[in-house]
This record gives structure tokens, sequence and C-alpha cells, in this order.
């Protein structure tokens, strides 16, 4: 499923806060972007058409829940970016972050933590 970099920032506040409406999303979204509710509202209408999210009739609105769990659309975002950037592969992705944006000192503690995990 693919998620557009402005679908993405809809379904970021959804996985903070599911059930919302779309005015609440709006509200949520206002203070990061000056989109119309209309706009909200068609991204939340796609999201729920591409089936990442569902929604529930309240009175007269609907609630949008997230279907999609936030770290699974992570993950797989993830492994096809490197898979299409860098050949699969994660090392010359990490070598690209670290020449072009440095890593802090607690980047390098949490990649070194993550490295001793995946060594056991």
């Amino acid at each position: 499923m693919q998620i557009s970099a402005a679908e993405l920032e809809v379904m970021s506040v959804l996985w903070e806060t599911p059930g919302l409406a779309a005015s609440d999303v709006h509200e949520a979204l206002g203070d990061e972007k000056d989109w119309t509710s209309r706009t909200v509202k068609t991204l939340l209408a796609r999201l729920v058409e591409k089936g990442a999210l569902r929604t529930e009739e309240d009175g007269r609105r609907y609630l949008y829940y997230p279907v999609v769990e936030e770290d699974a659309y992570k993950a797989k975002a993830a492994r096809q970016f490197v898979d299409r950037v860098f050949s699969g592969r994660a090392a010359p992705l990490v070598a690209h972050l670290a020449d072009s944006r440095g890593l802090t000192p607690e980047d390098i503690e949490e990649l070194e933590r993550l490295l001793g995990e995946l060594k056991k």
C-alpha cells in the first residue's frame, strides 16, 4: 500500500489518537499544515479507499480508525526504500546518513545497542 507524504501526516494524527472525526484531524493538523477541511476530508477518503483507515458512524459524523499498524507500515516502507535506493543493503544507508547529516553520540550509542542485539 502506497501512502503519500500528505496522507502519512493524517495517519500520524490517527495513530496517535484513533477515533477522531475529520474536524478533529483538521484541528490537530492546523498548526503544522495550512490545509482546508476539504483537503483533510479528501485525504481521509483516499486512506479509507486504500484500506488504511476504517470508519464508524457517530451520529451525523464519521470517526476514523487506523487499520494499518504504525510499526508495520514504517517497517515495510523502510524495507522498500532500502531495497529501491540502496539495493537492499542497510550499511550504505547508515554510511550515507552519517556523511550527510552526521550522527550524534546518542545516535551512535543507539546503533551500537541495536547491533549488539542483532549479534545475539
